[in-house]
C-alpha cells in the first residue's frame, strides 16, 4: 500500500528499472535478423511488463475492484484525466498491438532496417530500445501522476475528517 510520497517514489525507480531491463530485451530481439520476431517479442514483452507496473502502483483491475466506491470513482476518474489506455485494465494482446501500432513509424523503420546488413540490426536495436523505454516510462508516468492524485486525496479526506467538529451526540 502507497502511504506516502517517498513509497511513490521508490515505486517509480523500481519500474524504471523494470522498463530499462524489457527495453534491452527488446533491442536484443530486435538484432536478429528475421522481420517480425522483434515485434512478436515486444508484445511478449509488454504483455508481462505492464500489468507489473499497474501491479507495483495499486493500478491492475482486481486492486481497484477491491477499494470501496468512492475511492474506485476517483481513482478512475483520475485514469480518465491522464488519458491512460493502460492503467486499470486488462493488458490483452489486441490491447498491446494496438498501441504497438501507434507507434507504428518506429515499428516499420525497425522492421526495414533489418535488411541494412550488419549497421541495420543495430538500427533496430537502437530503434527497439529507445520505443520499449518510452512506452514504459510513458506508463510509469501515467501510473505515477494516477497514484499521486489518489494519495493527495487521501490525505484531503484524513484532514477533513479530523477537522470535523465533534458534536454534542458524540
Amino acid at each position: 500500500m502507497i502511504t506516502s510520497r517517498e513509497d511513490l517514489d521508490a515505486i517509480k525507480q523500481s519500474c524504471q528499472a523494470m522498463v530499462t531491463n524489457s527495453s534491452r530485451l527488446s533491442a536484443g530481439a530486435a538484432i536478429i535478423p528475421l522481420p517480425g520476431v522483434d515485434v512478436g517479442s515486444d508484445v511478449a514483452i509488454l504483455m508481462r511488463l505492464i500489468p507489473r507496473i499497474n501491479h507495483q502502483f495499486g493500478l491492475t483491475p482486481e486492486q481497484i475492484e477491491s477499494l470501496d466506491t468512492e475511492a474506485k470513482l476517483f481513482v478512475m476518474t483520475a485514469i480518465s484525466n491522464t488519458g491512460s489506455k493502460m492503467a486499470g485494465k486488462y493488458i490483452t494482446k489486441k490491447l498491446i498491438v494496438m498501441l504497438l501500432q501507434k507507434m507504428g513509424v518506429r515499428v516499420a523503420a525497425k522492421g526495414v532496417s533489418k535488411f541494412v546488413p550488419f549497421v541495420g540490426s543495430a538500427v533496430a536495436g537502437g530503434i527497439s530500445y529507445t520505443a520499449m523505454k518510452m512506452m514504459g516510462n510513458r506508463h510509469i508516468e501515467d501510473c505515477y501522476q494516477i497514484a499521486l492524485a489518489t494519495l493527495e486525496n487521501d490525505r484531503e479526506l484524513v484532514v477533513v475528517d479530523e477537522e470535523k467538529p465533534l458534536s454534542h451526540d458524540d
